[in-house]
């Protein structure tokens, strides 16, 4: 198989099912921070590759989807040590965005997002801490799932900021992306409440106001022509009550904290050469070493509370899944940082919260696509699976998603 995209990792890992499942017949990728036996995980860096011995046995997550009949055809490529929104690697460069080629694919899952979206894989396995799931899924114009935390194991998984990493998934479908969280969600019980629909539907208009003017239109007409078809039309709320810029700054530290807490020892022994933007990250995380985080952490829980109460057992929230379209590749300082300071604003939410979350490629703006999200209570991730197979369904979006042959080869 052709890899024009480069979204692979080299050498090509492929391996084949290890038993029979729901799976037959489906390939996927892994991000390269998934164990795989007698295989060094490079993490994007050549540094942590060299550093590091081959892994004894498969991470759990992808020796479940083996053992369900699924078949491996490559690692993918990934930001430094996870820690990016964009994508682009200082070292092995930045994989071709299929629906958007002059644009970044989005990070740090870049390449499992665009081995998906270019038909190289049915589906593909990525990690999200801070949105590096979500947000290369609306890049490229994908479905993609960050699951409640904890949900899915991550043993074997190279963590960045353990009370929010999560292990997430790609597809170009919801059905595949359903049919992937049967087996990954196996611990959480299916039951006739995983259909039950929802009944109540939120629009955060504090996190559309993170959106450009021309974003903000697009996404929110798509949502209005969404729920024309299905309900009434959702609740406007503020999500934030405290601001989305103070959400941010306890998402950071927090997430800054426990970075330098695993990394640390290892980035002082080492001494890896980092590219551009992620050294800076580096730093700044080592300068909250010795911070007092008691603070963070009970705004966390404040915030978790609040999402609760506005969820409660049968709401979902509606969002941008990222601050907008993907900004064209190799665009530097200010802009670009400050593209990702607003994406957080957006996916530090459901990350504090410990939430499911699910985006989907219903919308664009300027010919790019566009992700909406949609935001469940705690443990309704195979329900929230459902929702999104069914709204797809009875608004004819199943039929409409993007394939490898609609991509957009721009100039």
């Amino acid at each position: 198989m052709m890899d024009q995209w480069g979204a692979f990792c080299h050498p090509r890992i492929v391996l084949d099912p290890s038993g029979k499942g729901p799976l037959d017949g489906l390939t996927f990728a892994v991000k390269d921070v998934f164990d795989i036996e007698g295989y060094a995980c490079g993490a994007g860096s050549p540094d942590w590759k060299r550093t590091h011995a081959p892994a004894d046995r498969h991470a759990e997550a992808v020796a479940s989807l083996l053992a369900n009949g699924a078949k491996l055809v490559g690692m993918t490529q990934t930001d430094e040590l996870m820690f990016s929104l964009n994508g682009e690697n200082y070292h092995y460069g930045t994989p071709l965005n299929p629906k958007a080629v002059r644009h970044i694919p989005g990070g740090s899952s870049s390449g499992s997002a665009v081995a998906v979206a270019a038909g190289l894989a049915d589906f593909a396995l990525g990690t999200d801490t801070g949105g590096s799931v979500r947000v290369p899924a609306s890049y490229c114009g994908i479905y993609g799932i960050r699951p409640t935390h904890g949900a899915v194991p991550v043993k074997g998984v190279i963590p960045l900021a353990p009370s929010f990493d999560t292990v997430g998934w790609f597809a170009n479908d919801p059905q595949t992306l359903l049919a992937v969280g049967c087996v990954l969600l196996a611990g959480m019980r299916e039951d006739a409440g995983s259909c039950q629909p929802y009944r109540r539907f939120f629009v955060g208009k504090d996190l559309f106001a993170v959106l450009e003017p021309d974003d903000e239109r697009a996404l929110t007409e798509a949502v209005r022509r969404l729920f024309d078809a299905v309900s009434d039309p959702p609740q406007s709320v503020t999500v934030a009550e405290e601001g989305l810029d103070e959400w941010m700054r306890v998402f950071r530290r927090l997430q800054g904290a426990e970075i330098w807490q695993t990394h640390g020892d290892w980035i002082r022994s080492v001494k890896p050469r980092f590219g551009p933007g992620i050294a800076e990250r580096f730093n700044w995380s080592s300068t909250l070493q010795d911070s007092d985080m008691s603070g963070e952490k009970e705004a966390r829980n404040r915030i978790r509370g609040r999402m609760l109460e506005l969820l409660g057992d049968d709401g979902l929230l509606v969002l941008p899944t990222a601050a907008g379209t993907a900004p064209l590749r190799n665009t530097q300082g200010e802009a670009m940082e400050a593209k990702r300071n607003r994406t957080l604003m957006i996916s530090c939410v459901s990350g504090l919260a410990g939430l499911p979350q699910v985006t989907v490629p219903w919308a664009s703006a300027g010919g790019l696509p566009l992700g909406i999200s949609f935001v469940a209570g705690p443990g309704h991730d195979l329900r929230l699976l459902h929702f999104v197979g069914e709204l797809a369904r009875k608004t004819g979006m199943a039929c409409r998603e993007g394939k490898p042959d609609n991509l957009v080869r721009q100039p």
